[in-house]
């Protein structure tokens, strides 16, 4: 009876390891968040860019940086390394606040073709006081802002890392469905076709 006792009690724990090491693998297959970007593009440098910078320090709570052009445009009036917009990257729980507030402004509906083939997701915002916390002010006017969203699993920094990169395998790397589940499941996003 003893020994019966201890099989199953063997075959118990044996189903509990292998019910754990199937988690752990679906968390370091899970895809999250990299980062978010906000931009802005005014294209040209001067009190116009400034509003934007402040429109995008109310919202975001952090100091914006420049975004510099790499050609020159002598039709458009642009030169290479002119300001000509600015951006700020959102990491970690932040980047989750801010993103429940910019899919609310969208009332949490994506179309399909804002997901790329990568995993990456990107919609715009054309007015930025939709957001709750902004209010129109004269003086500032108007802004519209691109957002764009980096989906990474686990683990991808061997990819990037300066000393000994190494390669990421296909079966590693974030698909299109997996970002379309994560959103559908962590921030109620409808897909629109």
């Amino acid at each position: 009876m003893s020994t019966e006792k201890t099989k199953k009690s063997n075959e118990k724990q044996i189903k509990n390891k292998s019910k754990i090491d199937s988690q752990q693998k679906n968390k370091l297959f899970s895809p999250k968040i990299e980062k978010v970007t906000i931009n802005i593009g005014v294209g040209e440098a001067g009190e116009r860019l400034k509003k934007a910078e402040t429109v995008l320090q109310n919202i975001t709570k952090h100091k914006p940086v420049q975004t510099l052009s790499k050609t020159t445009n002598k039709d458009w009036g642009i030169r290479k390394q002119m300001p000509i917009g600015c951006k700020v990257t959102l990491r970690g729980k932040e980047a989750e606040e801010f993103l429940k507030d910019a899919l609310s402004t969208r009332q949490n509906k994506m179309s399909d073709y804002s997901f790329d083939d990568q995993g990456n997701l990107a919609f715009g915002i054309p007015d930025h006081t939709i957001f709750k916390s902004q209010k129109y002010d004269p003086n500032i006017g108007i802004f519209g802002m691109d957002i764009c969203i980096t989906m990474q699993k686990p683990g991808y920094r061997v990819k990037q890392r300066r000393i000994a990169p190494g390669k990421i395998p296909s079966r590693h790397k974030v698909k299109r469905e997996e970002t379309l589940k994560f959103f559908s499941e962590k921030f109620n996003v409808e897909v629109i076709q």
